[in-house]
């Protein structure tokens, strides 16, 4: 695995347009799969009234909730991608002459009605490309000598170092 930087976890996460927000419910750890895309820095999803994700928003006076949120895209076959979790607060996206500013820009990926945005600001951006691991470089091809006093050696080719003495 290979870390990414902020900007380019950051650029990743723009490619795609499904995630999941991790968020809690009745005091677990719960996960939800969102549509979203990218805002400057900003991340920001679509929410369905009714839904689990409705109570993030249920008390406009109360303190921001932290969430998480989390994309990738990672080849089944290679096993080869890339993933980036945002971590930060939540609020909810205020509309805009009596319009939701993202209402054209972010569909739900569900066919249910998705009224509202929420924004997440991120703290904290972390992310990780799943590539090859680096091979080492090849070592120097060899040749088997033997000398006049009857003793041999393995020597690299490359200037004659020896390796190994019989």
């Amino acid at each position: 695995m290979k870390p990414l930087g902020r900007g380019e976890a950051l650029r990743l996460l723009a490619t795609v347009s499904l995630g999941r927000i991790v968020f809690t419910q009745h005091a677990l750890p719960a996960v939800r799969p969102v549509s979203h895309l990218v805002d400057g820095e900003d991340i920001v999803v679509r929410l369905q009234d009714g839904g689990a994700l409705a109570s993030l928003t249920a008390t406009p006076d109360a303190p921001s909730i932290v969430v998480a949120y989390e994309a990738d895209t990672i080849d089944p076959e290679t096993h080869l991608g890339w993933s980036v979790v945002v971590t930060g607060y939540v609020s909810v996206v205020a509309e805009e002459e009596g319009r939701d500013p993202y209402a054209t820009l972010l569909l739900p990926w569900v066919r249910h009605a998705a009224t509202r945005a929420l924004r997440i600001r991120p703290d904290l951006v972390t992310g990780f490309l799943l590539v090859l691991p680096e091979q080492p470089p090849p070592a120097p091809p060899l040749c088997f000598l033997r000398f006049r006093n009857g003793a041999a050696g393995l020597w690299a080719r490359h200037g004659c170092v020896p390796l190994s003495m019989a």
